[in-house]
């Protein structure tokens, strides 16, 4: 039954729990209409089965939820889109805070900030910061949420020049554990506002974020396409070019892409195979158009790169926009070898009949790399590349098929595997240890322990609190 926080009516949880409602914020359990469509993931093929769905349209609805759980022993776990959910786990003694209908975005020009409430997207941002010629450190995808993807270091098209999206945040606007609202900046909760910079979700409940906007209008951005035949020629020229020395202005992806026959893919893709190269350019188109020759002199089936407006970057990397149910997971790559590459080819390239929709090397480096002072949690990203495999999984023996095609390109590529991997990239549990150096994640913990000792807290890739 849907229920309020702080009324004087009582209701009952489906263990039977008597217990207060609470508004404004609306409680769903699984007896209520809509439930199903309120406890949803992102990725449709994760199946949550919280004790409760709470849904907020105010950080005052958040902090009720957050005391509402605590109230009754049960803990939260806040998210905004629901991607990256799959390392959750069991949720039966958690309350999900859904934030989606937090869709609040503003833009100060002079000041060069943009704030976004907990359910506002990327792409929202974008098209409202392109307005004044601005541009935020956005993901690849448009509907990614601008929290959630922060929190865990956010990994833009523009991170070579201006680093993690993490590492340029102002403030944070938040729920502490114990239900009260608060800011945390330089100034205010130092130690939270470190640790919720890369550190991922396991501090706060973050109802809304102030981030850094950039002066960009405009970037040199396309795609190069080839017939998956080439894709062992493309794809050591492409690694040859990235090891050249590549300006930090410049950034690039290479994709192995299995377009699936559905009529939402473009008519000329539509059911065939590609190596894909993707180039974003922040300098002189000339400059790019050099470091691309010897990409482009492989013969290209369609070459679309050309001067588009920072907005449009969200659309670039055409990953699908609306909810469909996948097996991901990724690496960070400390190198990459020739043999790397054969090995992807060997297992994803042509002829191999992969079931994966797309396996993926993204250029790291530039300022991603660099541990400048003052930056947060995930200081650097201590990695050249990254890999990521997916698929598409609408019925459990596509979701073996597809999960094992994506443990068989991860697996293959462990021996060049980085010591740290990157929350953004991780849709399996990890050792959390993993995320961060040690003496960042020892930092973490205490943090954790400081302002949750009771872990009331969830995050997909949680910190524990350290032994007091």
């Amino acid at each position: 039954m849907t229920t309020t926080a702080e009324s004087r009516h009582t209701r009952t949880l489906a263990g039977g729990e008597s217990r207060p409602a609470h508004t404004p914020a609306t409680i769903l359990t699984c007896a209520d209409p809509g439930w199903d469509e309120a406890r949803q993931a992102w990725n449709l093929a994760v199946d949550q089965h919280p004790a409760a769905v709470a849904l907020p349209e105010s950080a005052d609805d958040a902090a009720a939820a957050v005391r509402f759980a605590r109230e009754r022993g049960l803990r939260v776990a806040a998210q905004g889109t629901g991607h990256s959910a799959a390392a959750l786990g069991d949720l039966a003694d958690t309350v999900l805070i859904k934030t989606h209908a937090m869709r609040r975005v503003s833009i100060d020009p002079a000041a060069r900030v943009a704030r976004a409430e907990a359910g506002v997207i990327w792409q929202q941002v974008a098209d409202a910061a392109g307005q004044h010629g601005l541009a935020g450190l956005a993901g690849s995808s448009p509907d990614i949420g601008v929290v959630g993807y922060t929190l865990g270091g956010g990994m833009s098209w523009l991170g070579r020049t201006y680093g993690l999206s993490a590492n340029n945040v102002e403030a944070f606007e938040l729920v502490t554990a114990d239900g009260r609202l608060a800011r945390a900046d330089a100034a205010s909760h130092p130690d939270l506002f470190w640790a919720l910079r890369g550190g991922g979700g396991s501090f706060a409940v973050v109802t809304a974020v102030e981030l850094r906007l950039f002066p960009v209008s405009e970037v040199y951005a396309g795609l190069l396409w080839y017939p998956i035949e080439w894709a062992s020629e493309v794809l050591h020229a492409w690694r040859e070019l990235t090891q050249s020395g590549l300006p930090d202005a410049f950034t690039s992806t290479a994709r192995l892409i299995n377009c699936p026959p559905i009529p939402e893919i473009p008519e000329q893709i539509r059911g065939r195979s590609f190596a894909v190269i993707d180039a974003i350019h922040l300098g002189a188109p000339a400059e790019a158009d050099a470091l691309l020759a010897p990409l482009r002199a492989l013969g290209p089936v369609m070459d679309t790169i050309g001067m588009i407006p920072v907005p449009a970057l969200g659309h670039l990397h055409m990953e699908p926009e609306q909810p469909f149910p996948a097996k991901v997971d990724g690496l960070l790559l400390a190198s990459l070898p020739a043999q790397a590459i054969d090995q992807i080819i060997d297992i994803a390239g042509p002829g191999t009949g992969s079931p994966l929709l797309v396996a993926e090397l993204r250029h790291l480096g530039g300022e991603f790399g660099r541990p400048r002072a003052g930056n947060g949690a995930l200081a650097a990203i201590d990695a050249d590349y990254a890999l990521l495999a997916a698929g598409i999984a609408p019925t459990a023996e596509a979701a073996r098929t597809v999960q094992a095609g994506v443990e068989a390109v991860t697996s293959a590529l462990a021996p060049w595997a980085a010591r740290q991997m990157f929350l953004n990239f991780a849709e399996t549990r990890r050792d959390a240890a993993s995320f961060w150096s040690p003496q960042a994640y020892d930092r973490l913990r205490r943090i954790k322990a400081g302002v949750d000792p009771d872990n009331l807290i969830r995050a997909n890739h949680p910190i524990p609190p350290a032994d007091r």
